[in-house]
């Protein structure tokens, strides 16, 4: 099996089921994330705007996080037990917890109690996902001829994306039947729903895998591990590779994920004002147009490399990022881009009484002259400048020529708050609308085939780094504990390195006022990693999967 160029019709089944199964649970995944906005408006209310939808990004966030746990306990299990029934149990906590949350009742009904049901099966999610790809990626290998592996693997790699387009498609039609606000009122719930049909499709694809030859072969040898978690973790040699993958593969391939297809869905709603439906339809236009090339970037690895490419991919999105965005702003919001050109918003304060804006229990006030600006500024998505004042001196707010000055709230009561609140706002959204800053993004004057380009533009970096990366964890690791050793180190990077990022990148334009400061954390690790792993990684694509030793 290791020197075939051809495939079987059977195995072929067994990669499409396989990939068919995983774009299902990328898609129960996702649906969060395509709706965090709205969720946040159910399940964080009582504490202020930005804050709930950093809030509602952190509960993304916890699903990524446990993601390496679920790949300690999967990863275990398929390298003792086997890979298909481990798919089993992943697809079904999935598909449950999924359902769940598409049933549970907001916050305005049980109050606390619905965002912690929510987190927790955010964690269930995260779980099962941390069980899921490494099995995957691994079974299609392990079916896959030696010098085709990374055009097969690169099938599994499509199924993040497709999964992403899929929820997107769903929620798109939905907003579309119910109306805008039947959606966000109870319609956001039916794509959840959705997934107990799929939970049922799934299962059925699952039952007819069978065990991958190359692990039943092994175990019948009797030489499977007994311990797969103190071979891969405990002992220095695989370890090494492990973290070698880790900051050398998996956190830079994580960044420019989230980056080319979340964190820019973020900032095109959030930042840059684009209608969700007009915001959903660019995205998915741009998966559509740059999915093949997962296949392709997978395809070439087995030529040139994996190395090569995912290297290349890090490094060239790491220099791109900062002229798309702007090219995005420009192209879907060149109103937004011309008044920050000839009227600038510098807010000048006293660096000490400005609050960082972030409130996860809803117990803040922001009553200091500074934060009442930047909390109007954010809810606005503004961007700023800031200017240090000295100490004891006034917030103020400048547009333009416009000065607008803040007022001290600590000393006053609710009803004195109020009134002074309301004429701030009043002569900021005044001063606003002088230097001519849209509310929102006008559609008429949206460039869409530019944004489509860019957009694109950056899903392609994507398939870089992503198409060839399963082939390469793959090849890293021995068969007797390939499915634990590749699984942690895939879930830290695209767990925590990328799962995080909408939310750090978030929270640093809140804090700085500048809409292209998040980008720096995608940045800096995609350096990192092209850095480590031009140094230490290895060429992988001419090893032999099917050792042992």
């Amino acid at each position: 099996m290791a020197t075939t160029t051809v495939i079987s019709k059977d195995e072929k089944r067994v990669i499409f089921a396989s990939s068919l199964g995983t774009v299902f649970e990328w898609y129960d995944f996702y649906l969060y994330g395509s709706l965090a906005a709205i969720i946040a408006k159910h399940f964080f209310t009582g504490v202020n705007e930005t804050t709930a939808f950093i809030f509602a990004l952190l509960a993304f966030a916890a699903g990524f996080a446990v993601r390496p746990f679920g790949a300690i306990v999967f990863g275990r299990l398929g390298d003792m037990i086997g890979r298909k029934y481990t798919f089993l149990v992943t697809i079904l906590i999935m598909g449950f917890s999924t359902a769940v949350v598409g049933l549970l009742p907001s916050y305005s009904t049980i109050g606390v109690a619905a965002p912690v049901i929510l987190i927790v099966l955010r964690l269930l999610q995260g779980l099962a996902l941390g069980g899921e790809y490494g099995g995957a990626a691994t079974y299609v290998a392990e079916h896959a001829p030696q010098n085709k592996r990374g055009l097969f693997t690169s099938f599994i790699q499509t199924t993040a994306t497709l999964g992403l387009f899929l929820s997107l498609l769903v929620i798109w039609v939905c907003r579309n039947s119910f109306g805008k606000e039947a959606f966000e009122d109870w319609g956001w719930r039916v794509p959840f729903l959705v997934s107990i049909a799929l939970l049922i499709v799934s299962v059925y694809i699952r039952l007819q895998l069978h065990e991958s030859p190359v692990f039943k072969k092994m175990k019948d040898e009797g030489k499977h591990s007994k311990a797969p978690l103190t071979e891969a973790f405990l002992r220095w040699p695989n370890l090494k590779i492990v973290l070698l993958s880790l900051f050398g593969g998996t956190a830079g391939q994580a960044v420019v994920w989230y980056t080319g297809q979340f964190y820019v869905l973020f900032f095109l709603t959030k930042t840059l004002g684009v209608e969700s439906n007009t915001s959903d339809l660019l995205i998915a236009a741009s998966l559509a147009i740059a999915t093949p090339f997962f296949i392709i970037f997978g395809s070439l690895s087995d030529k040139i490399g994996r190395k090569k490419i995912i290297m290349a991919g890090c490094l060239i999105a790491a220099v791109a990022y900062f002229p798309i965005f702007k090219g995005l702003t420009h192209y879907v919001n060149p109103a937004l881009e011309s008044a920050v050109a000839t009227s600038p918003v510098v807010v000048t304060a006293d660096p000490e009484k400005c609050a960082f804006q972030f409130d996860p229990i809803g117990k803040a006030t922001f009553k200091q002259s500074c934060d009442i600006i930047k909390s109007a500024l954010a809810k606005k998505g503004i961007p700023y400048s800031n200017v240090a004042a000295p100490a004891g001196t006034v917030a103020s707010v400048t547009v333009g020529t416009t000065k607008v000055d803040s007022f001290e709230g600590e000393t006053l009561d609710k009803a004195a708050f109020k009134t002074q609140s309301d004429a701030f706002n009043t002569s900021l959204g005044d001063a606003l609308k002088t230097a001519a800053y849209p509310a929102k993004a006008d559609p008429k004057a949206i460039n869409y085939p530019m944004v489509i380009l860019l957009l694109t533009i950056l899903v392609i970096f994507v398939t870089m780094v992503y198409g060839p990366i399963a082939a390469m964890l793959v090849e890293l690791f021995p068969t007797r504990i390939r499915y634990t050793s590749m699984s942690l180190p895939y879930h830290i990077g695209n767990g925590w390195f990328g799962g995080f990022l909408p939310t750090v990148a978030f929270a640093m334009v809140a804090a700085t006022g500048d809409i292209y400061y998040g980008l720096w954390y995608p940045i800096v690790v995609a350096v990192a990693t092209f850095v480590i792993g031009v140094l230490f990684l290895p060429e992988t694509k001419d090893r032999d999967i099917y050792a042992n030793d």
